[in-house]
């Protein structure tokens, strides 16, 4: 066999995709270097003809070696028979105490008893040696809108939370914010309020200022803390976009001071609180905390670190014993303060309240891949190829996690984030759900990027366990190059699939009937990463590829013909009908309209579009050229609760039955 044959077919037996084919239907093979590449991301020694023979040799050795699968899934609280290869003596271990659930001697078949929901340990022994699997006990599905709420269909209100305000002066908008325009939007029958991921960007990366690029997806962006006293204003009132660098100074010394105060004036109840908070958050908050101590002092990329503090330990943390405080303070302070929003949510009359966003990564070299380094990928970034929302490809630069660490951590990094992320939110959006399926990674050595499996059953068992801890729905973003028979498998497992009515088409470029659109699945017509509704119909993301010269001007044009025919199909008219002189917000109802009456059992509109905003929140694939995570909303709180534009909006969505029914009321009517 020769050297290349060998790497593929170790590479196969991890889980590379030998090949893929791109939107274009065009076949991509995975060089060896991206094969050598993403081996090495998983931990497995490939430098050498030799290695490759050896960890393959391992591999095949451990798999021959099991009684049963690497990961067992079952459906909890249900009895369960499993094949087994062998004759063993076997324990349940519960996950988190290591009580014993379940123990006894099998021969063929393992009959296990009806368990609780968790991702337990199941040890094996017998003549083939010892084997201990992950028992993954979860409900068959996750929950649904129905089972939360009472409700068949709801609808919400998406907006940036670092644009939003109750002045013009203000910085960037914070949770107190969040709790005001929820209430707001509440009163107007709105079942949920979704926002950007709010994940921790981390204290020594000032200028990092993408929500889709943390630190951390575990714990929380602190740049949203309101202050005990409010900060002078830092805002020129007139300007359209963020001036980040005015609000930090200032927003980070009130809350240094704070803590200050805290320290020496703070009740015996809030010492208390606090305490209870830090052992609630155990070793993960204490190693957030450690490396957000260790990064003021040395940066925010642990990758150029001193070699001695490139990963967690007692003798770092010892070193900044006395700052490390003061981060978790932070995150005490911000986990009291989004829990306060999401229960102003709930008590304004939503159905479901917060709508949180799961990122699809963390930054390379932060926080996440050095507090839980054992499930991250080294040498690879997260990415796409060339799909609709980026014609040139992207590189997202963001920490992967190893399918292979995952299996043998028990899952306990991933399942640490999703719960962390759940705890105030009635709805969670996953970003890029296609990531649980597979993954697209660049290596850092400049081999081309290739997709590598993921455990997607294992992944979708762990969420249906917290989902159903933090009763809440959850939303899969499923757009871009997706697996056949994906979206029928997330669907099964009860996850809302995710309907940008831009991309609902069908081989014609037709948009698709309102009646055809996936009544299991969240609706909208477009996302921060796509255009307005009135950049849409002004064609302004075409003027922008343009302007990037991602097409040419004969590729501008084509691309505007075939909007003035989108636009006629958006509104029913015929193709080569004359499009009627609107306005921007008379095309919005419109739109807003039609979605009010699909299937879809979610339906969300963009803050920008009911305040009728040209310029879209990012455009992927660029990270200067295009004013990314700036801009302002052009009105505050105040001037949104007696917009009309917003009054239309909840009219539109009552007159199609999606109200959002305040919890008392629901339990009146029973």
């Amino acid at each position: 066999m020769t050297a290349d044959a060998l790497l593929s077919r170790l590479a196969a037996h991890v889980g590379v995709f030998a090949e893929f084919t791109d939107m274009e239907g065009k076949v991509h093979a995975t060089s060896p270097d991206t094969q050598r590449a993403m081996l090495r991301a998983n931990g497995l020694a490939v430098e050498t003809e030799a290695e490759v023979k050896e960890t393959l040799a391992t591999l095949q050795h451990e798999a021959a070696r099991t009684y049963v699968p690497q990961d067992v899934i079952v459906t909890c609280r249900k009895a369960t028979t499993l094949p087994l290869a062998g004759t063993v003596n076997w324990i349940v271990r519960a996950e988190a105490s290591g009580d014993v659930l379940a123990e006894g001697k099998a021969r063929e078949r393992l009959e296990l008893p009806a368990l609780p929901m968790g991702v337990h340990s199941l040890q094996l022994k017998g003549d083939a040696g010892t084997q201990t699997a992950n028992l993954i006990s979860a409900p068959a599905r996750v929950p649904s809108l129905p089972e939360l709420t009472g409700q068949d269909k709801t609808w919400g209100v998406v907006a940036a939370l670092y644009g939003i305000s109750r002045n013009r002066t203000q910085g960037v908008g914070d949770f107190d914010d969040l709790a005001a325009l929820a209430e707001v939007l509440g009163a107007q029958g709105a079942g949920f309020l979704g926002i950007n991921p709010v994940h921790a960007l981390g204290w020594a990366a000032a200028n990092t200022i993408s929500p889709y690029s943390p630190t951390h997806r575990g714990f929380l962006n602190t740049a949203h803390l309101a202050t005990e006293t409010p900060l002078p204003g830092s805002q020129d009132p007139a300007a359209p976009l963020l001036d980040y660098p005015a609000h930090v100074g200032p927003h980070r010394l009130a809350l240094q001071e704070e803590f200050g105060a805290f320290q020496v004036r703070a009740s015996a109840s809030e010492k208390q609180a606090f305490d209870a908070f830090c052992r609630s958050g155990g070793q993960a908050l204490r190693s957030f905390a450690t490396f957000e101590a260790l990064s003021e002092i040395h940066g925010p990329d642990w990758r150029f670190w001193p070699p001695e503090l490139q990963r967690a330990s007692d003798e770092a943390a010892a070193g900044v014993a006395e700052r490390s405080p003061f981060h978790m303070w932070l995150q005490w302070r911000a986990d009291a303060q989004l829990l306060q929003a999401q229960q102003t949510a709930r008590q304004s009359g939503m159905a479901l309240g917060l709508y949180l966003d799961l990122a699809v990564g963390a930054r390379l070299g932060g926080a996440e891949s050095w507090g839980q380094g054992a499930a991250s990928a080294i040498g690879v970034s997260l990415g796409a190829p060339p799909d609709q929302l980026s014609p040139a490809g992207q590189n997202w630069q963001l920490t992967a996690l190893s399918p292979h660490k995952l299996q043998q951590g028990g899952y306990a990094a991933f399942r640490q984030i999703l719960a962390q992320t759940l705890r105030h939110c009635g709805v969670l959006r996953i970003d890029h759900a296609l990531g649980l399926n597979r993954s697209y990674w660049l290596p850092e050595d400049g081999s081309p990027g290739g997709y590598i499996r993921q455990p997607f059953r294992a992944l979708m068992a762990v969420i249906a366990i917290e989902a159903t801890r933090a009763g809440s729905v959850i939303v899969g973003e499923d757009l871009g190059l997706v697996p056949k028979g994906f979206r029928e498998t997330m669907a099964e497992g009860g996850l809302y699939g995710y309907t940008v009515l831009q991309y609902e088409k069908d081989a014609s470029g037709a948009f698709l009937p309102d009646e055809r659109l996936r009544a299991q699945s969240l609706a909208c017509f477009g996302t921060h990463d796509t255009p307005t509704l009135r950049g849409f119909w002004e064609a302004r993301d075409i003027d922008w590829w343009e302007k990037l010269m991602w097409i040419d001007s004969e590729g501008a044009e084509a691309a505007r013909t075939r909007r003035w025919d989108e636009k006629r199909h958006l509104l029913g008219l015929p193709r080569k009908a004359a499009l009627p002189d609107l306005t921007a917000a008379a095309v919005r109802d419109k739109v807003h309209g039609r979605l009010a009456r699909t299937p879809a059992a979610l339906v969300a509109v963009q803050l920008d579009d009911i305040l009728t905003v040209t310029e879209a929140q990012n455009l992927p694939g660029t990270v200067d050229t295009h004013p990314n995570w700036r801009r302002r909303m052009p009105a505050t709180i105040a001037e949104i609760a007696t917009s009309e534009d917003l009054a239309t909006t909840a009219r539109l969505m009552a007159q199609a039955g999606r109200a959002s029914v305040p919890q008392k009321l629901r339990k009146e009517s029973k």
